[in-house]
């Protein structure tokens, strides 16, 4: 066995057929050198992984099953982007659900710069992400949960942006796109208005429409209605509930207005402080260039199970960072040999008949029968 980190031509055999000897264990071998059909296979696995091709096209291996069978170590390397300690303008954060898995991922311009995976988004699985790197000027995000305890622990001197698409969705999904009453065309007029507001003028101008909605339409904002009335109480109020709000729906949309606009995380992108930044309103560079070709790629290999979905996510991830080491660098001996644990051997089991068992035995009438209905 040969390791193939340093090789050296040794001469030809009889046959004529290039032999070669590695510096540092002092191995040799003949034919094709060890490095550079592994390189091959590396760079045959993942043009397979991130496109759309089949594995019988991936390569001249011969069958999928060839191509499979040389190429499984490849799964074996887990790429990771150092941290450098930069600190950036913006950071646009979010997360992708990959069967029971969630994957966290911070992106900064056009690079993404880490990843974290999860199974839900909360609080520490964002702060596992977050303190990798130093705070930056700007965070952009969806506003999922867990994300604002973490960016007040982790990132607290970071002005915090709101994704404006992700508002409108959600005021569309309390409202609906047809809402039948006034009070609710108006409010989604409003929710819908965001993403076309460029300037501090239109801002402030937006705000005051919000305030003017709720001295038209605040009562039925605030609008209760009594258990034992008459109008008979909504699937979604408990039991023991003696009241709730009459036009729930609307009042969540409004709340959710209104709870941004106080924050002052609905217009960060257009603070004087950040003129010039370029400060993104939405997350559209990580749900349309990041999110969306890590979908195509697992949609490309439907099928594929997560334990093979998780290495194509971090691959395309730490190809799509700054500055990438290539993947043939990555490359170590335990990838293409794997360590083996050792076996584990069960515990001792106590000596003599146990007293409480659930195993079948004769006596109680149980045991493994036979033919029909137990006889012989």
């Amino acid at each position: 066995m040969i390791c193939g980190r340093a090789l050296v031509r040794n001469g030809k055999t009889a046959a004529g057929k290039q032999r070669y000897r590695c510096l540092e264990c002092g191995a040799s071998r003949s034919g094709e050198r060890p490095d550079v059909s592994r390189r091959a296979e590396l760079d045959a696995f993942l043009g397979w992984l991130l496109g759309a091709g089949s594995q019988a096209g991936a390569v001249s291996f011969g069958t999928a099953r060839s191509f499979r069978r040389r190429t499984a170590w490849c799964w074996n390397i887990s790429p990771a982007i150092p941290a450098t300690g930069e600190v950036h303008d913006q950071v646009q954060i979010d997360g992708i659900y990959v069967g029971s898995w969630c994957c966290l991922i911070a992106i900064a311009g056009e690079h993404v710069i880490g990843w974290q995976w999860c199974d839900t988004e909360k609080k520490a699985a964002w702060a596992a992400l977050l303190q990798r790197f130093p705070a930056p000027r700007v965070v952009i995000t969806d506003g999922g949960s867990g994300i604002a305890a973490a960016l007040s622990d982790c990132w607290s001197d970071s002005a915090v942006q709101r994704c404006l698409v992700h508002v409108q969705r959600n005021v569309r999904t309390h409202l609906t796109s047809r809402p039948r009453t006034e009070a609710g065309k108006a409010l989604l007029r409003l929710g819908r208005a965001l993403t076309r507001i460029r300037t501090s003028a239109q801002a402030a101008a937006w705000l005051g429409h919000l305030n003017d909605w709720y001295q038209d339409y605040g009562d039925l904002v605030r609008a209760r209605t009594y258990r034992g009335t008459t109008t008979p109480a909504p699937a979604w109020v408990r039991a023991n509930q003696t009241w709730w709000f009459t036009h729930d729906r609307l009042r969540k949309a409004y709340r959710l207005l209104e709870r941004i606009s106080q924050a002052g995380t609905l217009f960060t992108y257009l603070r004087h402080e950040f003129i010039g930044l370029d400060i993104a309103a939405t997350t559209n560079r990580i749900e349309g260039g990041t999110n969306a070709q890590l979908r195509l790629i697992l949609r490309a290999h439907r099928g594929m199970s997560e334990e093979h979905q998780k290495p194509a996510i971090e691959w395309y991830l730490y190809l799509h960072s700054e500055t990438p080491v290539p993947p043939a660098r990555l490359i170590r001996p335990e990838h293409q040999t794997p360590i083996r644990l050792p076996a584990q051997t069960a515990p001792d089991q106590p000596h003599g008949p146990e007293e409480y068992g659930k195993a079948a035995t004769a006596e109680e009438g149980l045991w493994a029968r036979k033919g029909w209905a137990g006889r012989p």
